[in-house]
Order: structure tokens, then sequence, then C-alpha cells
């Protein structure tokens, strides 16, 4: 265990070992750094925060500090962040309120890029990607391995599904189906994250279906739920169509994100 002389640890802080924290670093007496966390110089650790392993946290980044939300009064909520993420410079990540989960959620994997927000209440999956500044407000849901571009900003209570990719500036008022690709503010439905997909390893043949289906889906004939059971029949043997059918059909607070008409 490395900790500066300068760092400030109080009395109930959990340190595991091999972490580190570096210079003016401050941890709260309510969290809880796993094996091999790595805090760099002037960040601040507040709250019920437990942040799991080999995550490295870098300069000026303030975790679990209160919601931004004016009904909070100090209740005990928390922020969890698993193992293996990258958050850098002046990244904010809020606890939840007691209205809400009571908790915020990071998974594992992450990386989060300079000025990139999570609100409160958030639930963030598995190797999401958060360029510069951007920003989910509250109880949004990302889906794992999800792109969020550079200055691009998710309303409160949205979803973002898995693989999905919002571009920088786009401003995402709707829920953005897995797959998807959300340009534009306000940011509408411009097809499938192809690129993404290629990258993960879907074979063309796969990548084809899925272009079929969101054809059908999007610009077929029929009202939609019509053309949701038709995609449903045709192509929901495939696992990936099925998932943004699910996404699409499950209760949700805010409304589907469309293509621009």
């Amino acid at each position: 265990m490395r900790i500066h002389p300068t760092a400030v640890i109080e009395d109930g802080a959990e340190i595991s070992e091999g972490a580190s924290i570096g210079a003016y670093s401050v941890v709260g007496p309510n969290v809880k750094l796993g094996v091999g966390v790595q805090v760099l110089a002037h960040v601040t650790i507040a709250g019920a925060t437990e942040i799991g392993a080999r995550t490295v946290v870098h300069p000026h980044a303030s975790l679990g500090g209160p919601p931004q939300h004016l009904a909070y009064r100090g209740e005990g909520t928390r922020l969890l962040i698993g193992a293996d993420n990258v958050i850098r410079e002046y990244v904010t990540m809020n606890i939840g309120t007691a209205a809400g989960r009571g908790e915020t959620r990071v998974g594992a994997r992450g990386y989060f890029m300079i000025g990139a927000h999570v609100a409160h209440d958030c639930i963030v999956g598995d190797n999401v990607i958060m360029a510069n500044n951007a920003t989910l407000g509250g109880h949004v849901i990302v889906e794992g391995s999800a792109f969020l571009g550079g200055l691009c900003a998710v309303h409160q209570h949205c979803r973002i599904g898995a693989q999905a990719f919002v571009g920088g500036l786009a401003i995402a008022t709707t829920d953005v189906i897995p797959y998807g690709l959300a340009v534009g503010n306000h940011a509408t439905l411009a097809g499938l994250n192809i690129v993404g997909m290629k990258r993960r390893g879907l074979s063309r043949e796969v990548i084809h279906e899925m272009r079929s289906a969101y054809k059908a889906l999007f610009s077929g004939e029929g009202t939609f739920q019509e053309r949701l059971d038709t995609v449903r029949e045709e192509f929901g043997r495939r696992p990936e169509i099925a998932r943004i059918l699910d996404f699409i059909t499950a209760d949700a607070p805010r409304p589907l994100m469309m293509p621009a008409r």
C-alpha cells in the first residue's frame, strides 16, 4: 500500500492490499478501495463509495459526491464502481437518491474520458466508453459496450442499448436501441452501429440480417406494432435482433428514438 504523506485518509476508509493514493487526494470514511486501485493526485472520493480492483482514477476526479438533486437530504445512498476501469481527469460520478435506486452503479472495464459525468441512480454496464464531457442525467441506463461521443448528453431516465453509439454533440432525449446509431440535436436514429459491430466480431451474415430487420422495422409497411410482429417472426431467432425487439417492448419511462422523418 502506497499512500502519499499529503493524502487525507479519513478513519473508517478501507484500503485493500496493493492500492495507492497520490498527493493531496482525499478519501472519505465510507470509501472502500479494492485490490490494486490507483488513486492519483488531487482526487476526491466521498460518500459510501466502492471502487473495484485495479481501477485507475486520474487527477481531479470527484467520485461519490452528493447527487445534484434538490430533494436530496443526506440519505445513506451509495456509488458502486466495478473493476479495471479507467477514470480520467475531472470525471464526476454521484451517489444515488433515496427516491431513486438508492445507488449509482458503474460496471467493469469502462473508459471514462476527461469531464464525463455519471449522475445519480444511473446504471452503466461493462465495457462502456464515455468520451470527453459526455453527460448522463439521473436514472439513465447504459448497457454494455455502448459508446457515448464527446459532449453528448443523455436525458434523465433514458436507456442506451448495448453496443449503441451516441455521436459527439448529440442530445439523446429518447431510448436508443441496442446496436443503434444516434446523431444530432435532438438526436435521431441514423441506422445501426456497423463499425462497432464489426469491431466486436459480428459476421457479415449477421450484420446483413440485422440491416434487413432494421429496414423492415423502421421503413416497412403497416403500423409499428405490425412491423414489430413481422420482424420477430422473420428474424427473432437471431439473438442480436431479439435483443433489439426485447429492448423496444420493455416497459420504460421514455419514448423510443426513431429515424428522422
